[in-house]
């Protein structure tokens, strides 16, 4: 794969903002599409940057292709992580870049992290009807932890995933 992940540079955190509300808009990840109030949470990425760790994936020219936020014990980004756990969220590629394997490097990305950190488990939320993204975490070794499914508001409930990273590849 002809990319790299790295951290985001600041030039580069509007752009991923937009990123990342395309494709949650494209996903049917917005209820109320370009009108949810999560946009606005979407494009705060230079806050994010400051609390937590977005990662983004790109090309051989620069292109920003996807990105993700890892939240290490006690980021204020780390919604459903114990203190044991690495978190990701808000996991975005550009239509163009998906089927390249960008997502899953990005999700590895934040596994090794992780794992420079000492932590021995990921965790994540994903909203239930995102079959597609739920395969790829499965395939990389999460398994569904139903007793961590939660709320974030009412009547959105998000699934809960873990993966021992001790044992994933």
């Amino acid at each position: 794969m002809d990319i790299t992940i790295r951290p985001a540079r600041q030039k580069e955190f509007e752009e991923i903002g937009e990123i990342l509300v395309a494709a949650y808009a494209a996903d049917g990840l917005l209820q109320l599409g370009h009108d949810d109030p999560y946009v606005h949470e979407l494009r705060k990425v230079a806050e994010r940057a400051e609390r937590a760790e977005v990662l983004t994936a790109v090309d051989a020219d620069g292109t920003v292709l996807g990105a993700v936020t890892f939240a290490a014990p006690g980021s204020p980004y780390a919604e459903i992580a114990g203190p044991d756990e690495g978190e990701f969220r808000m996991l975005a590629v550009v239509p163009a870049g998906r089927g390249r394997g960008i997502g899953e490097a990005l999700v590895r990305a934040c596994m090794d992290r992780a794992r420079s950190l000492g932590l021995h488990r990921m965790v994540l939320s994903a909203l239930p009807h995102i079959k597609n993204a739920h395969r790829v975490y499965e395939r990389i070794g999460f398994t569904r932890i139903p007793e961590r499914d939660w709320e974030p508001v009412p009547d959105i409930t998000l699934l809960a995933f873990t993966c021992d990273l001790d044992e994933a590849a």
